[in-house]
């Protein structure tokens, strides 16, 4: 074979092995796009829980997909209450929904005036009791 054509079979070697990692970069970069974007679909929506106490509200927000309601410290919402157990109620979400339960609390957990006795589905709106505690649950819009 003569140099000249031997010179361009290599380019073109070169050039189609490029234009392949190009290709698979490309592809790559996508589906770790495509993956982010379906992972920040499945996050939690945030939880707004209005304390309703003697008139004053205060509001406590949460962007983690559990939250636990108690006096003990490590809860992430801790309150001083007598009438709350050490872990009182937790809420979680998992199936596209946030669920309540109670955590074998000495004083009982109630949603809507109604006791939670396995856990069950709460909605904006809701009325939570833990204890002689009230709040009021909500979420921010996504």
């Amino acid at each position: 074979m003569s140099g000249p054509i031997l010179l361009a079979l290599r380019l073109l070697l070169a050039a189609a092995l490029y234009t392949f990692l190009a290709w698979a970069l490309w592809i790559m970069w996508r589906d770790l796009r495509q993956q982010t974007h379906q992972l920040a679909a499945l996050a939690p929506p945030p939880l707004i829980l209005t304390l309703k106490n003697d008139g004053a509200e205060q509001i406590y927000r949460f962007s983690t997909a559990e939250v636990i309601i108690g006096r003990d410290p490590t809860c992430n919402l801790r309150l001083e209450d007598k009438t709350l157990s050490a872990r009182h109620a937790r809420l979680s979400y998992h199936h596209g929904h946030w669920w309540v339960e109670d955590l074998r609390s000495t004083n009982g957990t109630l949603l809507n005036a109604e006791r939670v006795n396995e856990p069950m589905v709460t909605t904006g709106g809701d009325l939570l009791r833990c204890g002689a505690v009230l709040f009021e649950v909500n979420f921010e819009p996504t």
